[in-house]
């Protein structure tokens, strides 16, 4: 069975189906981070049907590799809505319960993924599961994170990813990666706060007695951008944006990857993601800023050059323009490193106001 990501569904009692997750099981992967993602999900869909408008859902099913007599094939073994068809919008690679070393590679599940990633879906891997995802070469390029003992490993095996295990969970619009063993839930709340928004995300948070993955503030418009809209050489134009954020892209540069003509690939750009290929590229860009800005005490200068900035001014002014509010400011409002320097600082004895985030 190969499940579509497109289209939105409405559940037997009317609630919106916001999207579908698909949480694979493997040979020795953490079923427990399968169970409470599904219970987070559970938790989530319940109050927003009673407090969304209108009351939505997030669909969840399991997924695992099946023998059968024509070969291996991915099947699904559990669904909390059965009576629909099957659109993926997002699927979990769970942690592993064994070193990567000893990991079983399975060239179904990387076939699975790849085909599941050009048609949309967004995938997402945590700790050791980040292996698995790594040997569809998707991460090529990109930033991720796992378990700081399996960074070198990630590294040295997969010399083409950009490897920050310092980070919990590493957004990048289409693909995600979290790091420990436990990192699922700061996943799962990230995934609810995009999916269901975050004043879901926080009551979640409180039921399951987890801190919210990241502060967030409601006023500023989440940059989400369209993925599942079946064009897909323009999805392939988005991840290059996304890879090389810090890179020049020129409309001609961006027409040769799509291997069409500039102005078709405007007029197409336009269509399927609702922005301009510009507009599209700012975006993106300064959503990057801002979990820099967030999750790094890096100089604002610096935060510009990382996402193609060259003039730190033309990037104030933009970034002032996108949220409402400086560089600067956005930090101190929402800045964790910032808040874990100030904590630092306290001198012995006095007691701290902002409670630390506990390792997962």
């Amino acid at each position: 069975m190969s499940p579509t990501a497109t289209g939105p569904h409405v559940d037997e009692t009317g609630a919106r189906v916001v999207g579908e997750v698909g949480l694979l099981e493997y040979d020795d992967c953490q079923v427990s981070a399968i169970h409470g993602l599904r219970d987070i999900f559970r938790v989530a869909s319940e109050y927003a049907v009673d407090s969304a408008d209108p009351p939505s859902v997030i669909r969840v099913s399991t997924w695992s590799v099946s023998a059968t007599d024509d070969g291996p094939v991915m099947v699904c073994t559990s669904d909390t809505h059965p009576e629909l068809a099957h659109r993926l919008s997002h699927v979990v690679i769970p942690p592993s319960l064994v070193v990567p070393e000893l990991m079983t590679s399975v060239g179904e599940l990387t076939a699975w993924l790849v085909g599941l990633r050009t048609e949309g879906t967004i995938l997402c891997a945590v700790c050791a599961g980040v292996f698995v995802l790594a040997e569809t070469h998707l991460l090529d390029s990109r930033d991720a994170t796992t378990h700081w003992a399996f960074a070198e490993e990630l590294a040295r095996r997969y010399p083409k990813i950009q490897v920050d295990a310092s980070r919990m969970v590493i957004d990048d619009v289409d693909i995600m990666t979290a790091a420990g063993i436990l990192a699922w839930v700061d996943l799962g709340l990230t995934l609810v706060d995009r999916m269901l928004g975050p004043s879901v995300m926080l009551h979640t948070a409180r039921f399951v007695l987890a801190d919210p993955p990241r502060r967030r503030q409601s006023l500023y418009q989440e940059f989400t951008p369209r993925l599942q809209h079946g064009d897909s050489a323009i999805r392939a134009v988005q991840a290059q944006v996304h890879a090389r954020l810090h890179e020049p892209h020129s409309i001609e540069r961006l027409a040769r990857t799509a291997a069409m003509h500039p102005r078709t690939l405007q007029r197409r750009f336009k269509e399927a993601t609702g922005l301009t290929a510009t507009e599209y590229i700012q975006a993106a860009r300064i959503a990057k800023a801002r979990e820099s800005l967030e999750l790094t005490d890096e100089p604002v200068g610096r935060i510009a050059h990382s996402v193609g900035y060259l003039d730190v001014s033309n990037f104030r002014r933009l970034f002032q323009r996108a949220t409402g509010v400086t560089p600067s400011e956005y930090r101190s409002r929402f800045g964790i490193a910032a808040r874990a320097g100030r904590q630092e600082d306290l001198p012995t004895g006095q007691p701290a106001r902002i409670r630390s985030t506990p390792s997962r």
